[in-house]
């Protein structure tokens, strides 16, 4: 039976670390590390995200900052707003909640926060410092939640062979990416593979560690896993289930009872990288806070 990989215990470990940290760089700063998170519409499941970010930073002793905007901003207010929190010497980072309503250019407004502040990690010029291996850019917490749960739980990706099932912007590609590098969590041999990878199990069944991340519910199956691998699913699928009261249930991208009996170590779904995602924005965002107080302290130098 393989060990769970508990995104919701190393999350909270590492909370707790950020807070000691947190409060050091304060003490030796005078900077409180700020977060500021955009929000434009009424998204119900973006609502509840925003409110639990602004949560963990109070939790820890950030200064954190929700802007909720209506559904008809147009895209130059929700710019401006953008702008006003690059120049605020208050926040250290920001993020805007995706998807935007459909008369916003999501490209546009990635493009418009200052890469210092890019705790998301999506502006082109952090994503070309992750390509480029640059061990201090700010990197898709996702991403980066995945090299931790992996690192704190023993198994380190270093020599080992890694697939990663999907291709996307926001995991499948950073991922492979922070694997790749040479650096902590990095020096692994990486596939990446997808859902239109012909016979995918042939690929699957190489992994000493696997990383699911399609969006296809309960894709990965018991058959398509050597065993003794370990897993680390991302998907968060909703399925339907009459005997739910909300009428259906989370599923993650494997089929977590028949390859948690082959697997050393698995990741649940809820309760696995979806925790480690929160985290590691906090993580960057005190990351930010050093690196912006540092690059301050040398221009006035």
């Amino acid at each position: 039976m393989a060990k769970i990989i508990s995104g919701t215990e190393i999350g909270r470990a590492m909370r707790a670390e950020i807070a000691v940290e947190a409060a050091a760089f304060e003490r030796e700063s005078g900077v409180t590390p700020g977060l500021a998170v955009v929000l434009v519409g009424e998204d119900p499941a973006s609502q509840v995200y925003v409110t639990m970010k602004g949560k963990a930073c109070r939790e820890i002793g950030f200064h954190s900052r929700e802007i909720v905007l209506p559904a008809d901003t147009v895209e130059d207010e929700l710019l401006g707003v953008i702008d006003g929190l690059n120049a605020d010497p208050e926040i250290h980072g920001m993020l805007v909640q995706l998807p935007l309503p459909r008369h916003i250019d999501s490209q546009k407004v990635i493009m418009r926060i200052d890469p210092m502040k890019d705790v998301d990690g999506f502006h082109p010029v952090n994503v070309g410092r992750l390509a480029a291996g640059d061990r201090d850019v700010l990197a898709p917490a996702t991403p980066s939640g995945i090299i931790q749960m992996l690192l704190r739980s023993g198994y380190d990706p270093k020599g080992k062979r890694v697939v990663v099932v999907g291709r996307s912007n926001i995991v499948g590609k950073p991922v492979a990416l922070l694997l790749l590098r040479d650096a902590p969590g990095g020096n692994a041999t990486v596939t990446v593979a997808h859902s239109r990878t012909p016979d995918l199990g042939s690929v699957t069944r190489q992994a000493e560690i696997l990383i699911a991340a399609a969006g296809k519910p309960q894709l990965i199956t018991r058959e398509m896993v050597s065993p003794g691998v370990v897993v680390i699913d991302v998907g968060t699928n909703r399925v339907e289930d009459p005997t739910r009261e909300r009428g259906f249930r989370l599923v993650g991208d494997v089929d977590f009872a028949g390859v948690k009996e082959v697997a050393a170590a698995i990741s649940p779904v809820p309760g696995g990288v979806g925790p480690m995602t929160i985290t590691m924005l906090l993580a960057n965002t005190l990351q930010a806070a050093r690196q912006i107080d540092a690059a301050a302290a040398g221009a006035s130098s």
